[in-house]
């Protein structure tokens, strides 16, 4: 092994730039396959949506829920701190009624020009969150600009159980030339995700390791801060074992 690197991310922004998104695509097994997954969750959680639907995806990535929705007629506000999975957004999105933004989720208001009909904040997005004052924010901000009867959606994984031992080693995918695992490393508010990257360049192995800290937030003081906010909520299994939560504006 050879060529031994390590990161101490400040926060996922750097996490991202510095160590997952270039392999974001291999790490959920692909486009495709992680688009059509993203569809299967669009058809349940979403069954009577409707085209024309105003839509903003927090955390878009490369358009997991971003491009099935607008596939289905939506316009949608994709919002990223990642100009590398928003370029690949771009890329393949083609004439979809797709609006990208790169910035910091907290900050999407900024960028609406229409009322939104559904916010969307998936796949552990909502996690990312500094503190839970930051997720209150979120909340109230997802209130002002929903008309009653809006939705907010999201899904995340609830971080509050520890585990222990070696069951902190979580394996997340490998294949001949790429192995990636995390570790787990709990606070009182947080768990600090080590993400450490084997990876073959010709008869060697280099290793690369960067860490972040997430959220600690169980899903009824989610259902409790979105009622805070004027949302009726409730919790129901996500894909993938997370929790989603889908918040009603009163």
């Amino acid at each position: 092994m050879t060529n031994v690197a390590g990161h101490a991310a400040a926060d996922y922004t750097a996490h991202y730039a510095n160590h997952l998104a270039p392999i974001y695509l291999w790490m959920v097994g692909g486009f495709e396959a992680a688009v059509a997954r993203g569809d299967l969750e669009i058809a349940e959680v979403l069954p009577d949506l409707a085209p024309g639907q105003r839509v903003v995806d927090l955390g878009a990535g490369f358009g997991m829920h971003t491009i099935p929705l607008a596939r289905r007629g939506c316009a949608v506000l994709a919002i990223d701190s990642s100009p590398l999975l928003l370029d690949e957004l771009r890329r393949r999105a083609g004439t979809l009624p797709i609006r990208t933004i790169e910035d910091d989720l907290l900050a999407f208001a900024d960028h609406l020009e229409d009322r939104p009909d559904l916010i969307l904040c998936m796949g552990d997005t909502l996690t990312h969150l500094p503190d839970f004052a930051s997720l209150e924010r979120l909340f109230a901000e997802a209130a002002r600009v929903l008309e009653p009867g809006g939705r907010f959606i999201s899904s995340f994984r609830d971080y509050t159980g520890e585990l222990l031992g070696e069951q902190r080693f979580i394996p997340v995918r490998s294949d001949e030339d790429r192995i990636l695992t995390c570790f787990l490393e709990y606070a009182t508010d947080s768990v600090v995700v080590h993400d450490i990257l084997h990876e073959r360049q010709g008869s060697l192995w280099s290793l690369r390791v960067s860490r972040y800290p997430k959220l600690r937030v169980s899903p009824d003081r989610v259902v409790e801060a979105l009622a805070a906010s004027g949302f009726s909520a409730r919790v129901e299994p996500g894909q993938s074992g997370m929790v989603r939560v889908i918040g009603t504006r009163r």
